[in-house]
């Protein structure tokens, strides 16, 4: 591992075969919602932290207990035939600055194949115009792509388009290029998403795709759907409301905080 960024784990935990989520911020808060809202459903508990010398100097405080900016989340994941394979998720609230982006994503590659863990996802954000809720719900994809042909097989299935050209940037950029080097299967999923606004719904789509063809637990992505409904209402709104006053701040994701 990278001499200033270090892998600090609290409990240690049997992570073979394990799936491995990134849940570094992207596009629309995409991997961030998506890594808290596994995080919550399955009720992984914490098992590590990523640190250096060069993150931002704060305590996260929920539920009266500090949390470092990046963690480790690892649990079981619970199938109608009981208890799977393991699952593990990084998450954090930082946005890693872009000399450190390829040394954040080498040093949980370098991790992620110690632990003997099975594939990696990123889920993210492909970046879209502005249009209408009815449109979006109507019409919106999720692609796929994958650093081997183990991993583009996976994502041979109906409602996964293939990403067969364009530019992934940070840490899921990263993790591709290193899974094909290393011939580590990492898949990138990537939904549809406005840019500037936690984008829920986008979240909802991938999480659909990445419990259908990965994780099998029938995840409920309804609160998510109901989250972006909430957002795309006050995003109305608040459009309405710009025609004549000044801009005004936009919504934020209760799923995200």
């Amino acid at each position: 591992m990278n001499d200033d960024v270090q892998i600090y784990e609290l409990k240690k935990m049997d992570l073979k075969n394990a799936i491995v989520i990134d849940g570094f911020p992207s596009v629309g808060l995409v991997s961030s919602i998506v890594a808290n809202f596994l995080i919550t459903e399955l009720r992984l508990e914490q098992i590590g932290i990523i640190d250096a010398p060069q993150f931002p100097v704060v305590s996260l405080i929920k539920n009266s207990e500090p949390h470092h900016p990046v963690r480790i989340y690892a649990g079981s994941k619970t199938t109608s035939k009981g208890d799977g394979d393991r699952l593990v998720v990084f998450t954090s609230e930082l946005q890693p600055p872009p000399n450190m982006v390829k040394v954040i994503a080498t040093t949980m590659l370098d991790w992620i194949e110690e632990q003997k863990c099975g594939l990696l996802v990123s889920p993210e954000g492909l970046v879209i115009e502005d249009g209408s809720p009815d449109d979006r719900r109507a019409e919106m994809k999720v692609y796929g792509v994958g650093s081997t042909k183990r991993a583009r097989e996976l994502l041979v299935e109906p409602n996964v388009f293939p990403f067969t050209e364009g530019i992934i940037t940070g840490i899921a950029g990263v993790l591709l290029n290193e899974g094909k080097i290393r011939d580590f299967d990492v898949i990138c999923l990537l939904a549809e998403a406005y840019q500037d606004i936690p984008d829920a719904r986008a979240a909802a789509k991938v999480i659909e795709v990445l419990d259908r063809i990965l994780l099998h637990t029938k995840l409920d992505a309804k609160p998510l759907y109901d989250e972006a409904l909430r957002i795309e209402r006050e995003l109305q709104r608040i459009r309405e409301k710009s025609k004549t006053q000044k801009a005004v701040a936009p919504p934020t994701s209760s799923i995200y905080r």
